[in-house]
């Protein structure tokens, strides 16, 4: 395994900036934003489009660092009801491809999306319920007409750019937002679908990531470290669906925590073994969201943290068996 970070927690720096802060905390990937919500802050996807001199300077930035590129990330919602801003999304993920086809990197990190319910929609419907029937006719339209079809189009054009992969995080809101709903559209388009397995975004829907990555062996191509803590007091009264701002730290059920906040050290050790029992042996990429840490603070504490839990080595021959 190798310790990565996702940078937009560092836009305020430059490219080299962070990578020469990066490099001398020890981490060893990065996974750079390229459009979407992340921004375009370290990889300006016009700018590099074209211009091999671009595309050099951000590769001999790399090598001076040591520093390998693990995922480029474009989040966004390319199946939005609103054309115009569909169409960013998807305008800004095919440049993202694009740049990854540039930069020598095979693994494109976003969201699934969420269509509207209907062709006539203003802003996306996530479905969360079967009943009334309504619903089950939302999610017929939402995966049937928009989703499979949008999706299968994409992977065609990221097969011609060298992308191998296409990593959705499963986030509430989108289509895709559990492992069951990421092998439903990995089964519908094929191989090149996969996780980014975010454990935050899980523990918040009552899903035990042991058992998730267990669930999705062979289907997890990327993967952020985030945290998040559950408020037994909240969470006992309201539940897990929560809608109150992110700023509202005592009200909420839960919030992101840095790892090691939200859950320690066993836990955390428990998903690192399982991910290396199931095959995933690739980069954790920290993301940091915490709201009561500064951007600095708390990806340091990440990085210490995760010094201790990764699995850094190939484990050998079983000699005492």
């Amino acid at each position: 395994m190798k310790l990565g970070v996702f940078t937009p927690v560092v836009n305020n720096l430059t490219l080299e900036e962070t990578l020469k802060y990066l490099s001398g905390l020890g981490v060893q990937c990065v996974e750079l934003g390229a459009g979407g919500y992340p921004g375009t802050a370290h990889l300006k996807s016009d700018e590099l489009i074209g211009n091999e001199k671009k595309v050099e300077e951000v590769k001999n930035l790399l090598k001076k660092y040591n520093m390998e590129v693990a995922a480029i990330s474009c989040h966004g919602n390319p199946v939005h009801p609103q054309k115009d801003i569909a169409d960013k999304f998807h305008t800004d993920f095919q440049k993202a491809i694009l740049v990854a086809e540039l930069l020598g990197v095979d693994t494109i990190v976003g969201f699934s999306g969420c269509p509207g319910d209907g062709d006539n929609a203003t802003y996306p419907n996530w479905v969360t319920c079967p009943w009334p029937e309504d619903f089950g006719k939302i999610l017929e339209y939402q995966w049937n007409d928009v989703l499979i079809p949008y999706w299968n189009n994409m992977a065609e054009f990221a097969k011609a750019h060298s992308i191998k992969k296409i990593a959705f995080e499963m986030h509430p809101g989108f289509a895709v937002y559990n492992p069951e709903t990421l092998l439903k559209l990995r089964a519908a388009v094929g191989d090149i679908i996969g996780a980014n397995f975010d454990p935050s975004h899980l523990f918040w829907q009552g899903i035990n990531p042991v058992s998730a990555i267990k669930a999705l062996k062979g289907a997890i191509y990327h993967f952020h470290a985030k945290d998040t803590k559950i408020d037994d007091r909240n969470c006992g009264v309201n539940g897990v669906l929560d809608n109150k701002h992110y700023g509202d730290l005592q009200n909420r059920s839960w919030v992101f925590r840095t790892v090691g906040y939200g859950h320690g050290k066993e836990v955390w050790n428990e998903m690192i073994s399982m991910l290396k029992t199931t095959g995933y042996d690739g980069v954790i990429s920290i993301e940091h969201e915490d709201a009561l840490m500064s951007p600095t603070e708390g990806l340091e504490k990440a990085i210490v943290f995760l010094k201790d839990v990764l699995i850094f080595e190939t484990a050998g021959e079983m000699w005492w068996a």
